[in-house]
């Protein structure tokens, strides 16, 4: 074998197909010819492309061969597509002193042949812009996609596909616009001298739960309707309210009569039980301020003291004016659950407790004989209510009657504690409102055709009853369903029978059978 063999043989890279190991070693015989033509016919082709489909892969290293191969100029595309140069496909343009080809190593020459013999595929061609060979030494230079060869590390980089655009962000929904009562509301708080007789009237259909705190302190004349005098208003009736707490609540044990001990373990023993379905009242810091401006309230208006029920009537002021500290929280959800009380400070707790106590103070004004000695203004909104119904539902007055059912029996909680323990506290809330947009009649005169009401529309229920079963129905009315449209339909009820028999004595002159 000639020597000329041999090397060809020990230059020809083991592994190879054979058809590639015999082109190897027929182009680097003919290497000093610096150049063959070689027809596209004859050159191996994937059976996956199609023939027209062609591609250049430059390998360019120093460790073997610096000879510059020559390339041959193509007369036309149908005569010739390309070049190989010593297994390599070479571009036949004007471009030849540019793109010379060296053979660097055995492994390397097996991976140009491997790409010779796999061109990339279609939708590879395609991201190099044009499909004509003349293009495709430019485009690999003006391209990022193309095909190209580390020469640090000697890697055939495939070509990279542009990552898709980012999406435009969706344009945010435009707010929704203030109803016609938002913005009546907005008008009359924001004005230097509040029309306290159009918020009465715009708040008797409800005040919604942002506002409500702040109209329910005007309603019950604790904020005054200037505006302007409001923080001055609350920060002397909070600092008034300290005074009370170091005067009657901070002082020793010992210092306390025995009355004023009494109405303080009274005080300390309904509290727990205030409104045990609402978790917010569960809160220990909570039960303590609500223990001690009951047991400051007892101290200052010795007349009635403090007297079972009270406690009742201060629990949705608490929870009002709680939740005006947080307006975008639910009332429900998260002022009643007692979640809410993870963001409430002590600072805003002492206003709440202040701000509960004047206005607790202001409501039972109105109402204050329900609460003295034989508590006269009780049994009187008791006998106005029975009379009422025997005017309006005959049949219902005459079946209690019949049955030994006497209205002192279950009406009398209806007025001591204002149907809070008939309702949801949030269904209070919005009977309130009402209560409150009535004026100083709302707590007694109107909450009696409210009872009436309410009492009427369980009517054919209870005459079916016999008194045990109507006694055990009057304790636990049927309302935790209750919405407030249900609320406000008992409301427009008794405003009915307010318009009916409001203002004459003579209605209740009935004669009894």
């Amino acid at each position: 074998m000639s020597s000329s063999h041999q090397q060809q043989q020990q230059a020809t890279p083991r592994g190879l197909p054979g058809f590639l190991r015999r082109t190897l070693r027929t182009s680097t015989a003919e290497q000093e010819n610096n150049a063959l033509d070689y027809s596209p016919s004859s050159a191996p082709k994937s059976p996956a492309v199609p023939d027209s489909i062609t591609d250049t892969v430059g390998v360019q290293s120093g460790n073997v061969d610096n000879d510059n191969v020559d390339m041959a100029n193509r007369s036309s595309r149908s005569k010739s597509d390309s070049q190989i140069d010593d297994g390599r496909m070479t571009q036949t343009d004007n471009e030849t002193n540019q793109n010379s080809l060296t053979l660097t190593s055995p492994g390397s020459a097996k991976r140009h042949l491997r790409a010779v013999a796999f061109p990339p595929l279609p939708y590879e061609q395609e991201l190099g812009g044009n499909n004509s060979d003349d293009d495709v030494v430019g485009d690999v230079d003006k391209q990022s996609q193309s095909l190209s060869v580390a020469s640090t590390n000697n890697v055939i980089s495939t070509p990279m596909i542009a990552p898709p655009q980012p999406q435009t962000e969706a344009t945010a929904p435009p707010p929704q616009p203030k109803s016609y009562k938002e913005i009546q509301y907005e008008t009359m708080l924001n004005s230097t001298i509040i029309p306290l007789r159009d918020l009465r009237k715009l708040s008797w259909n409800g005040i919604p739960a942002h506002h409500r705190s702040k109209i329910w302190k005007i309603l019950l004349s604790y904020l005054p309707a200037n505006t302007s005098r409001h923080q001055s208003t609350l920060t002397r009736k909070r600092n008034e309210y300290k005074d009370a707490i170091q005067q009657h609540y901070d002082i020793p044990d010992n210092s306390r009569t025995n009355s004023e001990q009494e109405t303080l373990r009274q005080v300390l023993v309904d509290v727990p039980r205030t409104a045990p379905e609402v978790p917010l009242f569960h809160n220990d810091r909570v039960r303590r301020c609500l223990s001690r401006l009951l047991y400051i309230w007892a101290m200052r208006h010795p007349a009635s003291s403090y007297v079972q029920g009270i406690n009742d009537l201060a629990t949705p002021l608490i929870a009002v004016f709680i939740s005006g500290y947080f307006p975008n929280k639910d009332v429900e959800e998260e002022v009643l659950s007692g979640e809410v009380m993870i963001d409430v400070t002590d600072a805003i707790l002492e206003e709440v407790e202040a701000d509960t106590y004047w206005c607790l103070t202001n409501l039972l004004a109105g109402i204050q004989d329900h609460y003295t000695s034989d508590q006269p203004g009780m049994q009187r909104m008791v006998m106005r209510l029975e009379d009422l119904v025997n005017r309006i539902d005959a049949d219902l007055a005459g079946h209690l009657r019949e049955t030994g059912i006497e209205f002192l029996q279950f009406a009398f909680k209806w007025m001591n504690c204002l149907l809070l323990r008939e309702f949801r506290l949030q269904r209070v809330m919005r009977l309130w409102d009402t209560y409150l947009s009535e004026g100083d009649g709302g707590f007694e005169d109107f909450h009696v055709y409210v009872c009436a009401s309410f009492l009427v529309h369980f009517s054919a229920e209870l005459q079916q009853m016999g008194f045990d079963e109507l006694f055990q129905f009057m304790q636990n009315m049927p309302t935790d369903d209750w919405t407030d449209r249900e609320i406000e339909i008992l409301l427009s009820s008794a405003f009915v029978l307010s318009t009916l028999f409001g203002g004459s004595e003579a209605h209740l002159n009935v004669v009894r059978h």
